[in-house]
């Protein structure tokens, strides 16, 4: 039955003031459900507030023990994968969490985003096995995070494979389909290169969306700071056989700033084809990357080798509208590397 003005049924008070109250309430379920999202906005505030307050340097909370330790020493502190956040949903996408130590000596917060709350993933002692470390176990009571990865079958269905980390300042890698790590990228980088020094921002908060069961993607908030700069960042991970990460981010100064980097790159070249190494070495190559590529605007290619030099070089592109750029490792034959651990031909 079609209902119009003319033939619409006639309510009782009571009733029209039930129907009425009823509305209303399922309004404001609807209008509470629409409002809550967290968002880059969210972020955003928060790093324009921080960059109008005094910078506060964090301060180390490692006892002697952690921060005394050698990296044979920190890689013995292992995560427990039974123990990964999301162990127990359907959810492809998994969460293990690296632990204070060395230089990693102060804790990074890290939050779950949730349907309808934002909580603090809390640093548990007793997610992580320590080997055979001799400590107080009183030592951790005020301990936290260093970083965090992120596991996906994305090799085999049945097997969580690290396809993310983040660790350190605002570095943070990524892998795809049978691949492993290479080069690094960067949240931010100020003043490379210049005499006065360069400025490493950290990222000093997460937060991480919960996925649901279908999800091919994963959405990671962060909070950078530093002395001179905040920023938020919005990263959309997209795992695959080349796996994505879409950044947005906003950055707020709070002092000057000679030489600001925004989509920064790092990697490791100690020796190769164009530099052989000075000293007898088995291996005819070693690094990360082997050159800088370009992909201009006009169609051009610009391929530039890296190389070790023994002072600080710089050298400088200049392109407009650049369609892409980053650094690649072309030689992928492992009579190059020889090297079983690292892969560097992978």
């Amino acid at each position: 039955m079609i209902v119009s003005p003319c033939n619409a049924p006639k309510l009782s008070a009571k009733r029209l003031r039930s129907a009425l109250v009823a509305g209303s309430a399922l309004l404001c379920l609807l209008s509470a459900g629409q409002l809550w999202a967290f968002s880059l906005d969210d972020v955003s505030a928060k790093a324009k507030e921080l960059a109008a307050q005094k910078y506060e340097a964090p301060r180390s909370n490692l006892p002697n023990e952690f921060r005394d330790m050698k990296f044979a020493d920190y890689q013995k502190i292992r995560f427990l994968t039974e123990k990964a956040e999301w162990a127990d949903q359907k959810t492809p996408f998994k969460l293990s969490f690296y632990h204070q130590g060395m230089h990693f000596d102060t804790p990074v917060k890290i939050n779950e985003i949730t349907a309808n709350t934002v909580e603090e993933i809390k640093y548990d002692p007793s997610r992580f096995d320590f080997g055979d470390m001799k400590f107080d176990p009183k030592a951790t009571e005020q301990l936290g995070y260093a970083g965090f990865r992120v596991l996906y079958p994305i090799n085999k269905a049945d097997k969580q494979d690290e396809i993310m980390t983040m660790l350190g300042a605002s570095y943070f890698r990524v892998v795809g389909k049978g691949h492993v790590y290479g080069l690094s990228a960067r949240g931010m980088a100020l003043d490379t290169a210049l005499p006065s020094g360069e400025e490493f921002p950290r990222f000093r908060e997460f937060w991480i969306q919960q996925p649901k069961p279908g999800d091919k993607h994963l959405v990671i908030f962060a909070l950078l700071d530093s002395p001179r700069a905040t920023g938020a960042y919005r990263l959309t991970l997209r795992p695959g056989s080349d796996t994505i990460v879409d950044v947005k981010a906003q950055m707020f100064l709070r002092d000057k700033v000679g030489k600001l980097g925004i989509a920064p790159l790092t990697s490791m070249y100690l020796f190769g084809a164009n530099q052989p190494s000075k000293v007898l070495n088995y291996r005819r190559e070693l690094h990360d990357s082997s050159g800088l590529a370009i992909h201009a605007g006009n169609g051009e290619w610009i391929w530039r080798p890296l190389n070790n030099p023994k002072h600080l070089a710089v050298s400088n592109f200049s392109v407009e509208n650049p369609r892409g750029f980053g650094l690649l490792q072309r030689g992928r034959d492992f009579s190059h590397y020889e090297d079983l651990d690292d892969r560097y031909d992978r």
